[in-house]
């Protein structure tokens, strides 16, 4: 090669994921897909969770029945309904910000998903990373991104929610915080990050 050439990188420079950079995307592994069919589903259930990966990946694009233009997910580890969640959020909609922060919570808040008042055909996004799942020497950390269309006004939110428990996660289950039913089309994805 001459002096001053250069390469083109052959993968992806990667992205943070826990303390660690995911510098491929074979980093990432597909554990499970749900897609949700014509009748709706009321909650999303991810089981029998491999403890062989550093941290967990959701991706969710999704829209319910709730009468408004947008839902709010709960999020539930291992079927613990007690009070052993905080969570924090922020949201901003080009103009303002809110936050609050929540201790001693039965869930954990992720948003992204739309309502049945949001135009048609549009679904919310959300993409939740669970750090370090499977570590029995500490409490579990979640954190996401998520955006929705609120018919021309949308807004972002960006939340973390910690779990105080030391078990490892072998079930994820995702709710709407207004008991809504996830439509048709909507889909939530598990990943598998590797160390």
């Amino acid at each position: 090669m001459s002096r001053g050439a250069r390469t083109r990188p052959s993968t992806l420079v990667g992205a943070w994921v826990g303390n660690g950079l995911v510098t491929n995307l074979g980093d990432y592994e597909s554990i499970a897909t749900t897609t949700v069919g014509s009748g709706g589903n009321a909650t999303i259930t991810f089981s029998s969770i491999p403890s062989t990966y550093k941290h967990l990946q959701i991706r969710c694009t999704s829209r319910t029945n709730r009468a408004d233009v947008d839902d709010i997910y709960v999020v539930r580890f291992n079927s613990d309904t007690a009070a052993n969640y905080s969570r924090h959020f922020l949201l901003g909609n080009g103009s303002t910000t809110s936050s609050f922060g929540q201790g001693g919570e039965t869930y954990i808040l992720a948003d992204g998903s739309a309502g049945a008042s949001a135009a048609a055909n549009i679904f919310g996004v959300c993409v939740i990373d669970v750090v370090d799942y499977a570590d029995t020497n500490k409490f579990k950390t979640l954190r996401g991104l998520g955006g929705i269309d609120r018919n021309g006004a949308g807004y972002l939110t960006m939340v973390s929610g910690n779990w105080r428990s030391t078990s490892a996660i072998t079930t994820v289950t995702i709710t709407s915080l207004y008991s809504s039913t996830f439509q048709q089309n909507s889909q939530f994805a598990l990943f598998g990050i590797k160390g």
